[in-house]
């Protein structure tokens, strides 16, 4: 056999471990790595969370409404006058209508990057509705994006608890937590990485 026919036989062998090759990188970069994440963001708006009780957020809107209200009765008309008895009746008349849940926030922490190469931002705040349920809402919140992102309350010891995966690395979300999980304890919320065992960022609550 003459050197040209090994250098045709050995082409389709190079070309085919080329292509095997290049099947690897590419799984390695998307697959197991996932560098795509750190290019593309993942949006979430999320309303209050749901309580058991029906509960709800206060928001914009209710104080917006209250605003106007003034408004209104601050412009009305002089001629409007002889009603003013009605009014004043219609005030001294107690409500009936038994007052929702109130939703309060019991702690709170600032989110920080645990990395110079990382950039986490916004709140962390811990809801409570009087029950014993409660709920981890973040707030403002923006985080570099990153394959098997998780959501972890750790304690000092470095003992975890996870509330699943990240929902998204920007925007407001919401994540329950379970009635047995101590926040005197499990009172650092970490956005992490599980795949390779790295903190993005870090809130403590207090």
């Amino acid at each position: 056999m003459t050197n040209s026919q090994n250098t045709t036989s050995r082409k389709p062998l190079l070309i085919g471990g080329g292509v095997v090759l290049a099947a690897v990188v590419a799984w390695l970069a998307f697959g197991f790595f996932g560098i795509q994440s750190a290019f593309t963001n993942n949006e979430v708006s999320e309303a209050g969370p749901l309580f058991d009780s029906g509960a709800e957020l206060a928001t914009d809107t209710e104080s917006d409404t209250e605003t106007d209200t003034d408004t209104e009765t601050d412009s009305t008309d002089a001629s409007d006058a002889d009603n003013s008895t009605d009014s004043d009746a219609a005030e001294d008349t107690p409500a009936t209508t038994e007052p929702a849940s109130a939703i309060v926030e019991i702690a709170s922490g600032n989110f920080s990057a645990d990395k110079d190469r990382y950039d986490v931002n916004g709140q962390a705040v811990v809801l409570n509705d009087g029950s014993e349920q409660r709920f981890l809402r973040f707030e403002d919140f923006n985080s570099t994006n990153g394959p098997d992102l998780k959501v972890y309350l750790r304690a000092e010891n470095g003992d975890f608890v996870s509330l699943g995966e990240l929902k998204g690395n920007i925007g407001e979300q919401n994540y329950e937590i379970p009635t047995d999980v101590d926040l005197s304890v499990f009172n650092t919320v970490e956005i992490w990485c599980e795949r390779f065992s790295v903190g993005f960022g870090s809130a403590v609550l207090g």
